[in-house]
């Protein structure tokens, strides 16, 4: 991947709190990268450097191999859309489109004929001589987006777009933002909280903890091999048991587990020492019900089974007190005759699970 937009070694501190240190990103031209993390990871502020709303205590920010950073936020031509819109009020949806073209000297009949292009792309004609305050959150929303475009910027940034939006709108909002990439190939910097939502935008994923970026990759892969046991708990569903390893070789532990049993050929993450203390990783999806008689599984007892449409999420308690999540399809044979306060035994693959040292 050519580089198109590079962030190098970028820090931020106020005062004695570090906000952002060392963060370094490539982009490449047209991607859609998203910065998904908790409240306070950094990943706002890192995107504000971007768009000259802060500058950094070190570090640079290149756009086709130039630094931006000596460059006033209003001159980065960058677009930004933000949580709440930011639409001008007394102004129609055909005059807040035009007006970072205005700004930009357009002539009349440039502006008009792009408005009209940019309405057709968020699927909004019609609407150019709407206020603001007639339109929902949704199509608010998509104005936003149509004026960030306007211009042809060659970086979206979009800083929690959807939060203040319902479920089901959030999701159509989503597939309209996805659309509307795949058409214009505009490179996107998305910020967002929802891993769930991150996975369904994103052409790569840089997740952020603690002010810097634990693991940079695409949703599979973070889910499948995530590096560290924040990315393990922050994409997707996890569980974890405490385990003793008993043998590393070549990147792979075996482990002792509850009452006993042992498996080996983990992957591991961290320095383990043979007989020290970790963590057995495993997700919901990738665990079986197994008949109690089953030998080298974990012995348990089903606590609640809950109905979630095509999906059936079952708690589970192991012998020493553990508890696990198992999560089925709807009609899965395992599930007949299934009762809360049954004893059962819980299998897994090794290849699927990961063991993280403590």
């Amino acid at each position: 991947m050519t580089p198109f937009l590079e962030i190098r070694g970028i820090r931020k501190q106020y005062g004695p709190v570090v906000a952002v240190q060392d963060v370094n990103l490539t982009v490449g031209r047209g991607e859609f990268m998203t910065f998904l993390g908790p409240s306070g990871s950094g990943k706002s502020t890192t995107l504000y450097i971007l768009a000259g709303f802060e500058q950094p205590s070190a570090g640079d920010m290149l756009l086709s191999g130039k630094t931006v950073l000596n460059t006033p936020s209003h001159q980065r031509n960058i677009g930004m859309v933000f949580q709440r819109y930011t639409l001008f009020p007394h102004l129609s949806v055909g005059d807040n489109i035009a007006f970072p073209l205005k700004m930009r000297g357009w002539s009349k009949a440039d502006i008009t004929e792009r408005v009209r292009k940019m309405l057709k792309l968020v699927r909004l004609e019609g609407f150019e001589d709407r206020k603001p305050a007639a339109m929902s959150g949704g199509q608010q929303q998509r104005v936003a987006l149509a004026r960030a475009l306007a211009y042809d910027p060659p970086v979206l940034l979009m800083d929690e777009p959807l939060s203040a939006l319902d479920k089901k709108l959030r999701e159509e909002i989503q597939h309209e933002i996805r659309r509307i990439h795949h058409e214009t190939d505009v490179t996107i910097l998305y910020v967002t909280h929802d891993q769930e939502e991150a996975l369904r935008l994103s052409d790569r994923i840089a997740v952020f903890s603690k002010g810097v970026i634990d693991q940079i990759g695409m949703g599979a892969e973070l889910y499948a091999n995530p590096a560290t046991r924040f990315v393990a708990e922050f994409i997707g569903d996890s569980d974890f048991l405490p385990c003793v390893v008993t043998d590393v070789v070549g990147g792979k532990a075996a482990i002792r587990i509850g009452d006993g049993i042992c498996v080996g050929a983990i992957p591991l993450h961290g320095k383990a020492m043979t007989g020290g203390a970790a963590m057995l990783m495993l997700r919901p999806e990738r665990l079986t019900l197994l008949p109690e008689e089953t030998p080298h599984t974990l012995a348990a007892r089903i606590d609640d089974i809950t109905f979630l449409g095509n999906t059936i999420d079952i708690a589970a308690t192991t012998g020493d007190g553990n508890r696990l999540s198992v999560r089925l399809p709807f009609g899965h044979q395992a599930l007949q005759g299934l009762q809360v306060g049954a004893q059962v035994r819980l299998g897994f693959d090794p290849a699927a699970a990961h063991v993280f040292a403590v």
